[in-house]
């Protein structure tokens, strides 16, 4: 995945409650892409994907940002259907 950098101005205090520029950017990236997921414009796969973590790790998260479990896309779906044929025939 290609990226792109940012730069974001906080204050210092902040910065140091949080222990490090790097822990603010870890947090300020989460925020940002739980907020993309709250608000539809990704889905539990793609934000998996964004912070290199598994959906399953993406639904504990989902609790903390308070984002609901609403609809997901129909490639979810689908993965989650697949999935579960797997390990019914096992």
């Amino acid at each position: 995945m290609v990226g792109r950098t940012v730069t974001l101005e906080l204050p210092e205090e902040l910065v140091e409650s949080l222990g490090s520029a790097e822990a603010a950017a870890s947090m300020a990236k989460e925020a940002l892409v739980f907020e993309l997921l709250r608000e539809g414009r990704i889905g539990q796969s793609r934000a998996a994907a964004l912070l290199g973590i598994t959906r399953w790790d993406v639904l504990d998260l989902m609790a903390k940002y308070g984002v609901l479990q609403g609809p997901r896309s129909a490639t979810e779906l689908e993965a989650d259907a697949r999935h579960a044929e797997r390990a019914s025939s096992r």
